[in-house]
Formats: structure tokens, C-alpha cells, sequence
């Protein structure tokens, strides 16, 4: 079935050479527009269709400003998920100021785990809900790529439904928190959505206000290296490491899976307060538009430091193709393969890379 998914969804983006190529050829363009047909697989929604715009930003077409992006996108999927996004990038002119966001809605059926990562599969519980995330973020340039500002973020989980008796399990009830935050951002990467070289350092410490306040400290570090100009070259390394001070809703603690985070387990499937992971990818150009990656990583998932066991660590790793489809920004399509532990695996379709 993922095989099958991975070549019709190959196959199609295939068919959108043409409009690539305008693109390519339009090297003044301002504003560039790629809409996808989207059609994939992943463990949280499995097969998928829907419909993506990438919108590729270069308003100032200087040397100091690198461009921006932003992204629409609509899904539905074969579990009867609904799942609204828009994402950005954005850079004002020279780089004066930078501004991140997301919006996202979702109806989504999901499975609940429980909190830890001692919970066998044979435990999970079906359940749906209603999600709304928003997550703003405006920074300031200090000096050269060193940016710092705040941050908004409101997360609601609501009209939760399951056939299965919830009162055992209250962390499922309706929850909603509010957050601000601080951010200090180091950014010398050539590229937003496929980096080749340079690297990428966040510090960010927020405070949440929910039924209990609690506090979140994120630090995300990542390195590129390249080389090679017949056959390009590019190792990648992240550092990521997320961690809950207080007592955060059970939707908002650290976890691992999806096409960012940890590729090859089911989206959530490990919950807890903090989180480390070390990830690496090697990606090379092969032919045409085509490239081929190799990733893995450890992480680390836990409660607190006296209660670590094997059960903490997770090891992941895969395969993916590259498919560029803007050669100016070397914009890629990914198709990534990833295993994780105990039969996990996902197939993930996605803009741009992981890291």
C-alpha cells in the first residue's frame, strides 16, 4: 500500500514539470505560487488527498533578504479527518524583522496512549476532537542573523467524542491554554525550506496560562554541511530538546512522530514532559530533480531523570526521494520512509525538509 501511495503520488508530482519549469525560467518573479494536488500516507491519518499552495516570497530581490514562504494547505483523509493549515516564513526587507506563524484547524480522529512510553498498542483508545492551534511569533534583527522577540500561542482541544468511557480518563476532557513567550534566534541558513549550509540555533522559554500554569523551554540547534558540485552534497544535524516545567494538558507535552519530529512513529504515540532528540540526514542529488536522503536519530522521551529506563530510548530512521520542483530555491518535495520501534513506520509527503 505505501509503495503503491509513494509512486502515485511521485508520478503526480511529476506532472507539475511544466509550471516548475516557468518558474525556473521566470527568475525575476516576485511571487511564485505551486499549487499541489496533495495525495499521500502517514500512521496518524493514513492515505490522504487534498490540495497545497506554496507560495515562494522574494519581494525585495536584494542580496540581504533571503526569500520567504508560506503555505495553505487542505487535507481529508481516509479516517475522516479534517485538517486546515497555514504556515509562514517571513522576512522583511534587509531583515529587520522576522515573523513566523501557524493557523491550523482540524476535526481529527486519533488514538490516546496514555502519558509515558511503557503503554503497549493494545491500550489505545479511539477518540475524535475539534483542534485549533495558533502560534505567532514576531522577532527583531539585533546584529546581522541574531534575532530576539515574543511570541503568541493558543492551543484548544474541544468537543471530544469517543465511544470508549472517558472518565478515567480526564487529561482528554476539553482543554484549552494561552502562552507567551521570548525567543532568541540565531539564523545563518542560505535556505528556509532546504538548507544546504550554514546553521539554525532557537532558545525559547514560554509561560502558559491553563487550569494550572505551567512553563515550556524549547532549545533547537541545527548545523549543514556541503559540498560536492557535479553530484551536491548536504549533511545535516539537529539537536532538539523540549521540556514541561509544571503540569502541562496532556496535548501539549512533548512528544514524537509526524513528518518533523522523530519521522516513523505514529504522531503522539509517546507522550511525556520532556524531550531530547539527535537526528541526522544525508541528502545527495542524483539525476534531473531527483535526489535521495538517508536520516535516522536517537531520542530520548521521559517524566523525570530518576525514572529512565529503555523503554525511554527510541531509535528511527529511514529513507526518502527528493523531487525539486522550483530549481531557483531548490524547493523540494519529499518522500520520506521511516521505521521506528516495534513495527512503527510512516510514509510522509511533505514541502521542504525535516530540519
Amino acid at each position: 500500500m505505501i509503495l503503491k501511495v509513494a509512486l502515485f503520488t511521485l508520478a503526480l508530482s511529476t506532472g507539475l514539470v511544466t509550471f516548475a519549469q516557468e518558474n525556473d525560467s521566470t527568475k525575476t518573479k516576485r511571487i511564485k505560487v505551486l499549487p499541489v494536488p496533495a495525495f499521500g500516507y502517514a500512521p496518524e491519518t493514513k492515505t490522504y488527498i487534498g490540495a497545497v499552495a506554496l507560495f515562494t516570497l522574494d519581494l525585495y530581490q536584494d542580496s540581504i533578504t533571503r526569500t520567504s514562504n508560506a503555505k495553505i494547505e487542505f487535507n481529508y483523509t481516509w479516517k475522516k479527518q479534517i485538517i486546515t493549515e497555514m504556515q509562514w516564513n517571513y522576512f522583511t526587507r534587509a531583515e529587520k524583522w522576522f515573523t513566523q506563524g501557524l493557523l491550523h484547524f482540524s476535526k481529527y480522529p486519533d488514538f490516546y496512549y496514555g502519558i509515558g512510553t511503557s503503554m503497549p498498542d493494545s491500550t489505545q483508545i479511539s477518540y475524535e476532537s475539534d483542534r485549533v492551534k495558533i502560534d505567532v511569533n514576531l522577532l527583531r534583527s539585533i546584529k546581522g542573523n541574531l534575532f530576539a522577540g515574543i511570541g503568541f500561542r493558543h492551543y484548544s482541544y474541544s468537543a471530544i467524542r469517543s465511544e470508549a468511557d472517558l472518565s478515567a480518563f480526564p487529561e482528554l476532557y476539553t482543554r484549552k491554554n494561552t502562552g507567551i513567550s521570548a525567543t532568541v534566534l540565531k539564523d545563518q541558513r542560505n535556505n528556509i525550506l532546504t538548507p544546504t549550509k550554514g546553521h539554525y540555533l532557537k532558545l525559547l522559554g514560554e509561560y502558559n496560562f491553563s487550569s494550572i500554569d505551567y512553563q515550556r523551554i524549547t532549545l533547537d540547534a541545527r548545523k549543514y554541511f556541503h559540498w560536492g558540485k557535479k553530484l551536491p552534497q548536504v549533511l545535516s544535524g539537529r539537536l532538539y530538546s523540549n521540556h514541561v516545567v509544571g503540569s502541562a494538558p496532556y496535548y501539549d507535552l512533548s512528544l514524537i512522530g509526524g513528518d518533523l519530529f522523530v519521522r516513523g512513529y505514529f504522531y503522539g504515540r509517546f507522550r511525556a514532559d520532556n524531550l531530547t532528540t539527535i537526528q541526522s540526514e544525508l541528502r545527495t542529488d542524483l539525476f534531473w530533480r531527483i535526489g535521495l536522503s538517508v536520516f535516522g536519530g536517537y531520542t530520548m522521551i521521559y517524566n523525570q531523570v530518576s525514572s529512565l529506563n529503555s523503554s525511554n530510548f527510541k531509535p528511527n530512521g529511514g529513507i526518502g526521494l527528493r523531487f525539486m520542483v522550483d530549481k531557483n530555491e531548490r524547493t523540494n518535495l519529499r518522500f520520506d520512509y521511516a521505521v521506528g520501534q516495534n513495527g512503527q513506520s510512516g510514509f510522509y509527503v511533505s514541502f521542504g525538509e525535516s530540519f
